[in-house]
């Protein structure tokens, strides 16, 4: 069984070390991120609405037919989830972690944790479908710590503390989900990892589109629209970027391909297979 996880866990110990780096990028400007960080927030804002519509949504429809429901469910866990956070855990001063920012770093964790789970599960269909995701996904990795940064910022969270929380909550969890999802890989399907994207897509909107875009009250309009903007924008060159994760052809890809070709050799085989013409009589 290490055997198996050695390759998804090297690859995520990679997503885990880019996501530091961008931790890195901005916890040694904390002074800067700080006084920014309202506008880092709108730009969070802009960046995981457009990934998630342009990249996570469609893959998940792609891969499950139950996508719709796990989307709306995700949603929906995230409005219910924030409200409970803020109703058991009231705001106060002494505290490390604001309640108003558990719920989009929740979010952040769960969906770096089935990015891990895409991990095992695509290495255990064949290597190269794993390389495709594992390539694919860490080249988002860098923003993502980038946004839990700004999260924890923007609600006042020291700097130490802010790259404590971002670093366990978008780097650790991606080893942790290929851990923990190693001994079940072979047994989870296109089905199931397009539910848990659906998942995970519904989480990121509702932050995305509600406290992350709080901060749009308080700041000016044309520099609230042009950090939004700027999001939206780093998120599609990521987009277009000529590397593609998630992929659901790769997915399992190889076993399909050589299902075709034997069946093409079968259907070949049977055609060309008529009995000989029977020349004694």
């Amino acid at each position: 069984m290490f055997e198996a996880l050695q390759a998804p866990l090297f690859f995520g110990l990679i997503a885990a070390f880019v996501t530091t780096l961008g931790l890195l990028a901005v916890a040694l400007r904390s002074d800067w991120s700080l006084r920014y960080a309202n506008l880092f927030g709108l730009a969070a804002a802009g960046m995981l609405t457009t990934m998630a519509f342009l990249h996570i949504v469609p893959e998940a429809f792609a891969l499950s037919n139950n996508a719709p429901i796990w989307l709306t469910v995700g949603f929906f866990s995230g409005l219910i989830l924030h409200y409970l956070i803020n109703t058991l855990f009231p705001e106060r001063e002494e505290s490390n972690l604001p309640s108003e920012a558990i719920t989009p770093i929740l979010a952040i964790a769960i969906h770096s944790f089935i990015d891990g789970v895409v991990y095992a599960v695509t290495f255990a269909a064949s290597f190269s479908a794993g390389v495709f995701a594992a390539v694919g996904l860490i080249l988002h990795e860098f923003p993502e710590g980038v946004i839990a940064f700004a999260i924890l910022r923007r609600h006042g969270v020291s700097n130490r503390n802010a790259f404590l929380f971002a670093f366990l909550a978008a780097a650790a969890t991606t080893p942790f989900g290929v851990l923990v999802s190693g001994p079940f890989m072979f047994g989870l399907g296109e089905e199931v990892l397009g539910s848990l994207f659906a998942l995970s897509a519904g989480l990121l909107l509702f932050v995305a589109t509600g406290p992350l875009m709080a901060p749009m009250r308080e700041t000016k309009p044309t520099l609230g629209l042009a950090a939004l903007g700027s999001g939206v924008l780093i998120a599609v060159a990521l987009m277009l970027a000529p590397i593609h994760g998630h992929d659901h052809n790769h997915f399992g890809g190889s076993h399909e391909a050589d299902d075709h070709t034997h069946g093409d050799g079968h259907d070949h085989q049977d055609e060309d297979a008529s009995p000989p013409p029977d020349h004694a009589h």
